[in-house]
């Protein structure tokens, strides 16, 4: 299944790529959890036929072989949960990890969990026992921190799960996780389909406080709420293409996201809370601040009483939020608009999506006539600057665009 190992790309552009995946080797929880609870913390087991899955709380988990795929001949591709050996290693080992970084040009990964455990790791937030997920959820923090971005220290950005089915509890381990080196963290995008208060409810109010107090970045990837549009509205339904749908409509997925964090209120209340969207690209956002500037001018005042403050929604879409793009070609002149300062880019490592390990190439097709600042900004200056991550002049000189006069 695994192809060859490619050969190390030309590095044109320094990279941070704010959106990739991982999957969890199987030593995760070893000795990181509480005596009273190691015996009940998530487990890879192997079943009668081969395949893998984790065990917690009475479940068997496994994510799509889909998002594992990297290195691996498209003719193999399929949905079936994969194994270890039929995966890429850097999709597990942090060392053959950035060898892949290095073979893409690319320096740091911010990782969010994988499939097994949500991308905002709604598994262990709303485990059975409280506290079985308060500790296991530590126990994956410690992990992503000493292990995953503690090896080779600067090319993972610290990325943290949030407790947030308590609060106060989670708000807690933010600032305690920020003193530890956390520079951001996984946040489910529309709490309330995993049956919590909507984004603007006072409940979320501890942690969002937190975060902008430790200037932790809060990173919402599409569907770590457990939804994306379906226009059948049934996501488990088994017609021939649906899972096609509902990927093809991510940009749409991403537009409900940023409309429900913008009018929740959020960014009013926190305005120094610095909200990244990942996977849904920039083309929405155009259409989006089109029609938000429309129904200011033509929606009467009730709108306008009802949204408050001097900053029409349009403007506070665009201070406030800053977005996310794997390919957005025929989108790429709403830089202008939206301004290259609240733009960044991810690999997807090691998704089917994801653009390793070719994407200095898809980089240079897409920037090399736009302004080089722009260019650089989108790149790495504004995840670098957001993240408060700076890659270090020894990488910078080793790449073409960086170095040149």
């Amino acid at each position: 299944m695994l192809l060859p190992d490619p050969t190390p790309r030309d590095r044109v552009y320094p990279v941070i790529s704010v959106d990739d995946h991982l999957h969890e080797p199987k030593h995760v929880f070893d000795g990181r959890m509480p005596a009273s609870f190691a015996d009940r913390a998530p487990t890879r087991v192997e079943l009668e036929d081969g395949s893998q899955r984790w065990a917690y709380e009475g479940q068997l988990l496994a994510e799509s072989g889909l998002s594992n795929v990297a290195g691996r001949d498209s003719e193999s591709w399929s949905r079936q949960p994969v194994r270890d050996d039929e995966v890429r290693k850097g999709s597990w080992d942090i060392t053959a990890r950035v060898a892949d970084m290095d073979l893409d040009g690319v320096y740091a990964h911010t990782v969010f969990p994988s499939g097994v455990f949500g991308f905002s790791g709604r598994i262990i937030a709303l485990s059975k026992d409280p506290e079985l997920g308060f500790a296991t959820m530590r126990a994956y923090n410690d992990w992503h921190l000493n292990e995953l971005a503690g090896t080779h220290p600067g090319r993972i950005i610290p990325m943290q799960m949030v407790f947030y089915t308590d609060p106060a509890r989670g708000a807690q381990e933010i600032r305690d996780n920020a003193e530890r080196g956390f520079k951001a963290a996984t946040l489910p995008d529309l709490p309330n389909h995993l049956g919590l208060p909507r984004i603007g409810d006072p409940y979320w109010y501890p942690i969002l406080e937190a975060l902008e107090e430790t200037e932790t970045v809060a990173c919402m990837h599409l569907g770590s709420g457990s939804w994306v549009l379906d226009p059948v509205g049934d996501r488990v339904a088994s017609f021939e293409g649906q899972d096609f749908t509902l990927a093809a409509l991510f940009p749409a997925s991403a537009m409900v996201t940023g409309i429900e964090w913008l009018f929740s209120g959020i960014p009013q209340r926190f305005p120094r809370l610095k909200i990244a969207l990942s996977e849904g690209g920039i083309g929405w956002v155009p259409m989006a601040v089109d029609r938000l500037n429309y129904m200011m001018d033509n929606s009467g005042v009730a709108l306008r009483r009802s949204w408050g403050g001097d900053m029409p929604p349009s403007e506070v879409l665009l201070n406030h939020f800053y977005f996310c793009m794997i390919d957005n070609p025929s989108n790429l002149n709403a830089v202008g608009m939206i301004g290259s300062d609240h733009i960044m880019v991810e690999t997807d490592y090691p998704h089917s999506d994801s653009t390793w390990p070719d994407t200095q190439k898809l980089l240079h097709d897409r920037f090399q006539y736009m302004d080089k600042n722009d260019a650089l900004n989108m790149a790495y200056r504004t995840a670098e600057k957001l993240f408060r991550h700076p890659v270090p002049e020894s990488w910078l000189q080793t790449t073409q665009v960086h170095a040149a006069p």
